[in-house]
């Protein structure tokens, strides 16, 4: 697979003309522009005059694009095609490619979305949160080689160790609570083992933190299918070895606000995460 790399300099730097070019054909002044978005003009004037490389937060890209009629694709430079297709589309399997990691979907997906809120319900572990033996036991389950899932695991720790990262994990406290007692897929895994994994986690909850925040909800009273958000820019649901992307902007924004409504339901904040982490009792 050819590597793909975006530079966030290149996104901003297309975006703001993109922008120019919307207020332009809009016939509004800046001020009222600026409201139908919903930012003030100060933001709006900030975002046009180019002295930051940075992107606006990810609401303020989703309401310009559905304000305007146009796709998030084209606004960031990623598409030609002005217009929102609704696209739903089925990738290609992840697969182990020369590289590692670094040169998969998921990979260029992340580089894409740096600098904008990462959004991400896991299928169990984090995998960023494993250690290497907990990888080894699961990778028979899983589609990519060790190799591959150990070099993810890597990209996805320095990836959250940028300071312009913001990632966000909620998912239920029972697959914790199951992993600790040895129960479910973890039934034949070593208590040394589940003990290593508890005291890692923990550790890197505590060394990522604010960048990298994990929720803990109930899953007794709330459900969802694992899948990441990245950005504005697309949502990724995984399928055990292939994602299904949605990248029109009513798909992105629909499984944000799902997202947040897992977030306002967490029984475990970020902040206490590590905690309950170091607290789990081993069985």
């Amino acid at each position: 697979m050819e590597r793909t790399s975006v530079d966030k300099r290149d996104l901003s730097g297309t975006f703001r003309e993109r922008l120019k070019g919307l207020l332009q054909r809009s016939g509004l002044n800046q001020s009222a522009f600026a409201a139908a978005v919903g930012i003030d003009r100060s933001a709006l004037s900030q975002l046009l005059s180019g002295t930051s490389a940075r992107l606006p937060r990810a609401e303020t890209l989703l309401n310009i694009a559905a304000e305007h009629q146009v796709s998030l694709d084209w606004l960031l430079g990623l598409s030609q095609d002005e217009g929102i297709t609704g696209e739903l589309r089925q990738s290609l399997e992840i697969t182990e490619a020369e590289g590692g990691f670094n040169d998969t979907l998921l990979a260029k997906w992340h580089a894409e979305a740096v600098g904008t809120k990462i959004r991400y319900v896991p299928a169990g572990i984090p995998d960023l949160l494993r250690t290497e033996a907990v990888i080894l036991y699961e990778a028979e389950a899983m589609p990519q080689s060790r190799t591959t899932q150990i070099s993810e695991a890597q990209y996805r720790v320095d990836y959250n160790r940028r300071p312009e990262t913001d990632m966000e994990v909620c998912m239920p406290r029972q697959t914790l609570e199951l992993f600790a007692k040895g129960e479910g897929l973890w039934r034949n895994l070593p208590e040394h083992v589940r003990a290593e994994q508890t005291v890692h986690m923990a550790r890197l909850l505590d060394d990522l933190y604010p960048t990298f925040r994990l929720f803990l909800y109930d899953g007794r009273k709330r459900y969802s299918a694992p899948y990441t958000i990245f950005g504005p820019f697309r949502a990724a649901l995984y399928m055990g070895g292939m994602y299904l992307v949605l990248s029109a902007t009513s798909s992105v924004t629909t499984l944000t606000r799902h997202f947040d409504g897992l977030i306002r339901g967490a029984e475990i904040n970020a902040h206490e995460a590590a905690d309950f982490v170091k607290g789990l009792r081993l069985g």
